[in-house]
């Protein structure tokens, strides 16, 4: 075999061990799926207290089985796995397929159960999915697998899919053969003991079979090899996620389920955003996405022209597109002037095209060929409302001639999406009667409609949101697809001037670094701090602050102390030695409320900075994910707007602005009613230096700088306040 995971998901033969005489047993059900799905090698039933499974000869031990076997797929009490995974060594088998439950997702003892699992895999030298899992499958007409207990079997097609809850899958695998969307392979990864969802993309990368991927993943194994493969594979082949545990109720329930733990959403969706995977908030709108991605080409820009039989629902794509980053433009003249010549006086030729409802599908036919060849537009979308004059099939069969015969020319690559309202866009229909056969029961028109789109691999969406946000996900593929991967900068090593910072920190063992200790920070990074001048008593305050200059600013300093502000431990705009000695006294008092008297602490004494706009930046090591860089909206406005970005370090050059342009508050960095806009490069030289010191003193486990006064002068730019924790040892 070329590839480890061929001898599961190109396996010559296969064995099902736990292969049960009750038709209704899971093992019993994987086997008779391989078998009706056609699979193309050899296939042994397994059963130590069977001679035939139906009309098949069955072994006591996959040893027994007279040929070699490529996959076991599993299927027996989890008492009995760990013997099982020894008879598979035995007999030379490299792919186990594990579908029992009672691991890791069960406690502690199952942990350990799948702990010596594993061992076993390894020493082996197997490859795992699972356990807890549904099963995988592979329609490619030369292997034809169901190996899964999923008693519905989608289309062959270009869809890579990965599912890490196996009854999810089962969804997945029933709306896929509703909505026709064709499949290559399925794979439902269970507890991720040993195969991920990153080995399946790295699989898939050289896959030509393959042209989409879509993951439902509810925890990364390991988010940095994901964002690696992701970032290279992505430019090639587009990856579709939606990812639960989104909640802290939900990330409970997902480290239940599985045993894994998910780490904070923002965090991933900054992960998921900086690799140009695209994010679905929910099931139904992956499969939006899928349906658009899986046969449409990518728009080549904003401009959507939107053709309807009904006023209301153009005006509401309209609406929708615009919101969405869309653009609705008027057609060019020469296209109005046809579409005037086409249409009833009544009729709008501007954009959205409403052709009213006595529109027919000949109508339909000649308008979208005009409108698709239309250089001023980069996509369109036909809004339908099926009104009693017109007859639904045949418009849906007028646009996938169109659209085919558009593309077979070679005249137009963009992308064309229906929207048949009256619909959901799923046609159920019963197991194994392929779409385009007669249906059985009573389809509304627009549900025949809606699989004669389908048969054309026109994606088709019962509302006009869907059509648009899927057009929109599109667009952002391709623009970051497209845009240049900027460069990571380098600067010296900081470890000569930084180390000696720590190592007096952990000399009195101290996880947070101390104001003197932050300014040489700050100094080592070249990242520019406001003057300080420390006073360890009230006494020393009148020196340091004349040595300062009024107006000053006066902090409180204490390593018990981190909020100084929240504490009431922060007075600004202080005029005089005597405003002095009041604020002196309140900070006193106010600190003494809070059980800290004086001599308990001491102070740091600034110049009074006026104007500038606050931001903060800073970094973070998350669990399994490493340093994350922060850049947001700063000062007081931190926790109550929570208008930050994350990314994953090292970020580029390109990335770094993208940062900054990525918080709601941008126009006002930009400059809001004739205000200079502040120094944006000097904003991402400290972002790349703060990325730099995140990579290269892995000790520090957390810096804030906030608030960082932004001013439109480069040299004028400097940090107030900041605080740093390290790892003591």
């Amino acid at each position: 075999m070329a590839h480890p995971l061929d001898a599961l998901l190109r396996p010559r033969a296969i064995a099902v061990i736990g292969a049960s005489r009750k038709p209704d047993a899971i093992g019993r059900i994987v086997f008779e799926q391989l078998r009706s799905f056609g699979f193309t090698g050899p296939l042994y039933p397994v059963n130590p207290s069977a001679e035939a499974i139906g009309d098949v000869t069955a072994y006591r031990r996959v040893a027994d089985c007279p040929g070699p076997v490529d996959l076991a797929v599993v299927v027996v009490p989890y008492r009995h796995v760990e013997a099982v995974v020894e008879d598979c060594e035995r007999a030379g088998i490299k792919g186990l397929v594990i579908i029992t439950s009672g691991f890791k997702e069960v406690g502690p003892e199952g942990a350990e159960r799948e702990r010596r699992l594993l061992t076993l895999v390894k020493r082996a030298g197997m490859r795992m999915i699972g356990p807890n899992c549904l099963g995988i499958l592979n329609t490619d007409p030369a292997i034809s697998m169901n190996a899964s207990f999923a008693p519905i079997t989608p289309p062959q097609g270009p869809i890579g899919v990965i599912s890490q809850s196996g009854a999810l899958g089962l969804t997945i695998l029933d709306i896929a053969r509703s909505l026709n969307l064709g499949i290559a392979m399925f794979v439902s990864t269970g507890n991720k003991a040993d195969i991920s969802g990153n080995d399946l993309l790295e699989y898939w990368e050289q896959d030509q079979a393959i042209r989409l991927i879509l993951m439902y993943i509810e925890s990364f194994g390991n988010p940095v090899r994901f964002r690696e493969l992701a970032g290279r594979i992505g430019r090639q082949k587009p990856i579709i996620v939606v990812k639960s545990g989104r909640t802290a109720a939900g990330a409970r329930a997902a480290s239940s389920h599985t045993g894994a733990l998910a780490g904070e959403d923002a965090l991933f969706d900054a992960l998921l955003h900086q690799c140009g995977v695209i994010r679905a908030e929910t099931v139904e709108e992956w499969f939006d996405f899928a349906l658009a991605f899986a046969h449409q080409p990518l728009p080549r820009g904003p401009r959507v022209a939107i053709l309807t039989n009904a006023g209301g629902p153009g005006i509401m794509l309209a609406d929708a597109c615009e919101m969405l980053g869309l653009q609705v433009p008027p057609l060019s003249p020469d296209t109005q002037a046809f579409l005037k010549t086409l249409l009833p006086g009544e009729a709008s030729t501007g954009n959205p095209v409403d052709m009213i409802a006595s529109a027919r599908e000949e109508t339909f036919k000649q308008a979208l060929e005009r409108i698709a060849c239309d250089e001023s537009v980069d996509a369109v979308i036909v809004c339908f409302v099926p009104p009693i004059m017109a007859d639904a099939m045949k418009v849906a069969a007028r646009v996938g001639e169109v659209t085919e015969r558009l593309f077979q020319s070679g005249r137009m690559a963009k992308p064309i999406l229906g929207c048949f309202m009256g619909a959901r866009g799923v046609v159920r229909r019963p197991e194994r009667q392929p779409a385009g056969t007669p249906p059985v029961g009573q389809l509304t028109p627009v549900e025949l409609a809606v699989e004669e789109l389908q048969r054309y691999h026109i994606p088709a969406y019962a509302f006009p949101e869907s059509a648009a946000r899927s057009l929109a996900a599109m667009l952002r593929y391709r623009t970051w697809r497209e845009k240049p991967a900027g460069r990571i900068v380098a600067f010296p090593s900081l470890r000569p001037a930084v180390e000696p910072v720590l190592a007096s920190a952990r000399h009195t063992h101290r996880e947070w670094l101390s104001d003197g200790e932050i300014d040489r920070l700050l100094t080592a990074c070249d990242i520019p701090r406001v003057r300080s001048v420390s006073a360890k008593t009230s006494g020393e305050l009148p020196d340091a602050a004349r040595a300062v200059g009024y107006p000053i600013v006066l902090k409180v300093a204490s390593p018990a102390i981190l909020h100084k502000a929240r504490m009431g431990g922060v007075v600004v705009d202080i005029r005089n030695e005597t405003e002095l000695t009041e604020q002196l006294d309140r900070l006193e008092l106010r600190l003494a409320d809070q059980g800290f008297p004086p001599g308990s602490y001491g102070f740091v004494v600034q110049p009074m900075v006026a104007g500038g706009r606050e931001v903060i930046m800073g970094i973070s090591r998350a669990p399994r994910i490493g340093p994350v860089l922060m850049f947001g909206l700063g000062g007081i406005f931190v926790e109550t707007l929570k208008d930050v970005v994350f990314r994953m370090a090292p970020i580029t050059d390109r990335e770094a602005l993208e940062m900054i342009a990525g918080i709601r508050a941008y126009p006002i960095l930009k400059g809001l009613h004739g205000q200079p806009s502040v120094a944006m490069e000097a904003l991402q030289d400290i972002l790349l230096r703060l990325s730099h010191l995140a990579m290269d003193m892995p000790e520090i486990l957390e810096l804030d700088i906030n608030p960082f006064l932004a001013f439109p002068e480069a040299g004028s730019c400097v940090a107030v306040d900041a605080r740093a924790k390290i790892l003591l040892s």
